[in-house]
Order: C-alpha cells, then sequence, then structure tokens
C-alpha cells in the first residue's frame, strides 16, 4: 500500500457515532498537539493529525506567509489541494467517512481553504482563532456545511474582525456559521474547548434525529 504524502497520527474511532476529526495544529505545532485537545472535545472520535510539511524557521506550518498576517496565496492554494488529497488518501486507508476539521490558527486557516477550495473534502469545521485565507476565493457552495468559527476577544494576531469576515465570506457561500468570540487572546482556553464539544454534540445530535 501506498504511503500517505503527510506525516500524521490516527487513533481509530472508540465510539462510531462520534464523527472523525481532522486536527490541525498551529504554527510550530505537529502532528500530537492537537490529539488531547481532539479527544477532550469529541470523545471515542476518530483522530486524523497531519503535520504540515512548509518549515518557518524551523516550526512546522501548512502555508508560507510572507510576513506576520501576509500569506502566500498561490502557496494556500497548493497546500489545501496537497492536504486534501492526503484527507482522501486517508479515509480510504482508515476506513473513515468525511471528517470534521478542527484548526488552531495556521490550522484554522488551512481548513478554511479547505472549505473553499474543496469544499467536498470536510464534513464541516471547528475554526479557532482563523484569518481569511483567501483575499478573492472562487466562488462555492457550502450549503448547509456546519462551521463553528471562536476568536478571541484580546487576540493581537488574528483579530476579531478577521474570524467575523472569515464567518460571513462562508455563509455568503451557504455555510450554516455558528460564531463565538472566547474572553482571551490567541492562546486556546477551556473556553474554546467547550465550545466546541457543545457544538460537536449539538450537531451530532441533530444529524442523528
Amino acid at each position: 500500500m501506498a504511503e500517505l504524502s503527510f506525516i500524521h497520527r490516527f487513533e481509530p474511532a472508540r465510539d462510531r457515532a462520534a464523527p472523525p476529526l481532522l486536527l490541525l495544529h498551529g504554527t510550530g505545532g505537529d502532528e500530537s498537539d492537537l490529539l488531547e485537545v481532539g479527544r477532550m472535545v469529541s470523545p471515542g472520535s476518530a483522530l486524523l493529525s497531519p503535520r504540515g510539511k512548509v518549515l518557518e524557521q524551523g516550526m512546522p506550518r501548512f502555508f508560507r506567509r510572507l510576513a506576520e498576517g501576509v500569506f502566500d496565496e498561490d502557496d494556500v492554494r497548493r497546500r489545501a489541494e496537497e492536504l486534501a488529497d492526503f484527507v482522501e488518501a486517508a479515509r480510504a486507508r482508515y476506513g473513515i467517512g468525511k471528517p470534521i476539521a478542527l484548526g488552531y490558527s495556521n490550522g484554522a486557516n488551512i481548513a478554511a481553504a479547505i472549505m473553499l477550495l474543496r469544499p467536498a473534502t470536510l464534513a464541516g469545521g471547528v475554526l479557532l482563532r482563523p484569518m481569511v485565507p483567501l483575499q478573492q476565493p472562487p466562488l462555492v457552495d457550502l450549503a448547509g456545511m456546519p462551521a463553528l468559527i471562536a476568536s478571541g476577544a484580546r487576540d493581537p494576531i488574528a483579530g476579531v474582525a478577521e474570524g467575523s469576515r472569515l464567518a460571513a465570506m462562508l455563509s455568503d457561500a451557504g455555510a450554516r456559521v455558528d460564531r463565538q468570540i472566547t474572553p482571551s487572546g490567541h492562546e486556546l482556553s477551556q473556553a474554546d474547548i467547550t465550545l466546541a464539544r457543545d457544538w460537536l454534540a449539538k450537531r451530532v445530535m441533530a444529524a442523528t434525529t
């Protein structure tokens, strides 16, 4: 069997009713970074956690940036396609359904890019501290795709306005967006874990009733 194209970790599902999660770390993270978050947010879910291939001063990322907050959008597009291909190959390898992306910071940005460029890859997205990954995304139909976007009220990197702009972009494409702001900075907090856990529980409940 051919090797998958990203270094990654995979944990099989312990609860078949729990949706698979695609865990996407922030700058400087790796394939182990969000495993515990995934376990807390959706106990029993299959967890697929790749490591970003781009290095910035030795720190893994999912795409290049030209400066703080300035993305190399050609690279965003290429890397989003590459990651979407990996997800589809991993689904076949591990026998899982479409995952919900759970991304933090740079990981949230690449998740948003996949939603805009390869929407059939994902079942939804939990985007924590995201920015707009593409200033002029292609027209896309996200009809009914669920997304949670959580910004930190004191975040100096991915501010509330950026998260709101992304929420509007996804909503305009037809996604069902839940927009939340937590009383924190760029770092993840217990409030984010609770938000994501409750949002996923409601989504699973809605899907099974």
